[in-house]
């Protein structure tokens, strides 16, 4: 396309005159969408206004600028409000609700005040108080009380005459936080039910959140706790109460991305006419188009077994536009294809193997029930990579200390010694991998034991920060009890060459305040799904034994 000619004349220069009227406010629309919103705004620490209604009806947000067009727009926080209403009131109908957080929410997630899209935020001074007895130590709990005083410290500064009015969220940074944030800044008439102490910190929000409903019955007063005890006295005073849930990845773990597509029965009569295939390194390639490739992700498998035709297992390779890129799998079932003596029992082992043994693969996650392989399959890859092909230098294990029973106390020795009782599962693993070679003597079997022992670092989570792996082997045990900022702390330690292996079953969650949701392995492969050097599969059926088969299914 050729380009546009070059003017032809200089432009004509404006006067100051045109500038001035230009660059002028427009009194009449800024009116218009103001007026509406300073209500709202208002109406929070002036019982006697009547609140406007919600200026998604038409008629009723005219009427309501009228009967607020004598009263004076709160300057700092009615701007901020209109340049963020008219996109985020499409989430949610009607007014913006006002939810009162309690201290465990901001202790929980930090950042849980810009969370809450068009809506207002208020946080009691009881808040304020237990943030302050909390935030000493080195706890993660004492970390994020001070990372929340400093976020708070950044919307006060310099608002201090327009904290009755409400502080705009987004005044930081955090565009898709619309709301305001409201202190209390007057005493309260709380009134409780006898029987609750009033000195409890809890009750006094309770209290606070029944006077904030009286003070203004129009407007939907929230009460949002990530403790159940505080929700249930709530709903038993007729309050509302909400959890918070932002933390959760996803609200059901069955929705959770798996990794594996099974093809219906007629894939080939769709996708057959126009598919093209070749073959290149031993393996089959094909393109198809049709309708199922919008449903494909990069390095998610996908088989087809059906009677009368040839099973098909093969991984998606590439997606451009409307056509897809299927490349079948080495069989890694097959006994000249085993892994230090381990082959795939079942058709999701096989899939496993084959993400574990792909050096393009940077990232894996394995989910499954206990006894489904899980440890046995990474370590046997990785020792094979160490050892055999010296793809990388050594094997780094580390999992989360979370016991399941009482603890039984410190732990003496070096830190590869106190991490020791925790990796029992990586003892027995070796014992087996050690155990199928059955050509070395008694004295070839204790020297690759020292051989491999050699290669296996065990190191603590709690030394992990700052650390960078250099062509390492990294298997994350147990993942499913971190938390999403530790799952983010270990995977931001890769270097270049390294693999890092995460592996979990979310029936088995240790670690208080941790759900099937909001765990950090459920957050790593929803976020890791469809890159290109990631693959995750869910591993369906054990082989541990059929003891331990039975009980996963039955206890």
């Amino acid at each position: 396309m050729p380009l546009p000619k070059p003017p032809a004349k200089k432009a004509t220069v404006l006067s100051l005159a045109d500038l001035d009227a230009q660059a002028a406010p427009r009194p009449t629309r800024r009116s218009s969408k103001s007026e509406p919103a300073s209500p709202a705004v208002l109406d929070l620490f002036d019982p006697s206004e009547k609140p406007a209604s919600p200026p998604s009806v038409k008629p009723a947000a005219k009427a309501a600028a009228k009967q607020a067009a004598p009263a004076p727009a709160a300057p700092v926080a009615a701007q901020p409000r209109t340049a963020a209403k008219p996109a985020k009131r499409a989430r949610s109908e009607g007014p913006p609700r006002l939810f009162v957080l309690d201290t465990n929410v901001l202790m929980h997630d930090p950042m849980s005040l810009f969370r809450f899209d068009e809506h207002d935020i208020y946080l009691p001074m009881v808040t304020l108080e237990e943030l302050d007895s909390h935030k000493r130590g080195m706890s993660e709990v004492a970390r994020n009380a001070r990372q929340v005083s400093r976020e708070l410290d950044g919307l006060v500064a310099g608002s201090t005459g327009a904290m009755p009015e409400g502080i705009p969220l987004s005044k930081t940074g955090h565009k898709d936080a619309g709301g305001c944030l409201f202190f209390q800044t007057q005493l309260l008439n709380v009134q409780l039910p006898e029987g609750l102490p009033q000195g409890k910190a809890d009750n006094q929000i309770l209290g606070v959140v029944q006077s904030l409903r009286q003070q203004h019955p129009t407007r939907d007063v929230v009460l949002v706790s990530k403790d159940i005890n505080m929700r249930i006295k709530a709903r038993a005073l007729g309050l509302p109460a909400e959890d918070y849930y932002n933390d959760k990845t996803i609200d059901d773990v069955d929705l959770l991305y798996t990794g594996v597509l099974p093809l219906p029965p007629d894939f080939w009569d769709r996708h057959g006419k126009t598919m093209e295939s070749w073959q290149q390194g031993g393996l089959t390639y094909y393109r198809i188009s049709g309708p199922l490739v919008p449903s494909l992700m990069i390095n998610q498998f996908v088989y087809l077994e059906a009677p009368g035709v040839v099973p098909l297992y093969a991984k998606v390779t590439e997606i451009t536009g409307k056509t897809a890129v299927l490349r079948t799998l080495k069989d890694y079932s097959h006994q000249k294809n085993a892994v230090w003596g381990v082959v795939g029992r079942n058709r999701e082992q096989n899939f496993a193997l084959n993400l574990l043994m792909d050096p393009e693969c940077d990232f894996v996650t394995l989910t499954g029930t206990a006894g489904t392989g899980k440890t046995l399959m990474t370590l046997a890859a990785g020792l094979s990579q160490v050892l055999d092909e010296r793809r990388y230098s050594e094997i780094i294990v580390t999992r989360v200390t979370v016991p399941v029973g009482e603890d039984i106390g410190y732990l003496p020795g070096t830190e590869e010694e106190k991490m020791s009782p925790w990796m029992g599962a990586l003892d027995d693993n070796l014992e087996v991998l050690a155990r199928s070679d059955s050509s070395a003597g008694e004295w070839g079997r204790a020297a690759t034991n020292e051989l491999v022992r050699s290669k296996i670092k065990i190191k603590s989570l709690n030394f992990m920060r700052g650390r960078t792996f250099l062509s390492k082997y990294v298997i994350i045990d147990e993942a499913q009890n971190l938390t999403p900022k530790q799952m983010k702390t270990l995977i931001t330690r890769a270097g270049p060459g390294t693999k890092i292996v995460c592996l979990g079953n979310l029936a088995q969650i240790d670690t208080p305040y941790l759900t099937e949701g909001s765990s950090g392995l459920t957050y790593a492969v929803d976020r890791f799904k469809g890159w290109p050097h990631s693959g995750h599969v869910t591993l369906a059926r054990g082989e541990r034994s059929r003891l331990a088969d039975f009980a996963s299914q039955v206890l």
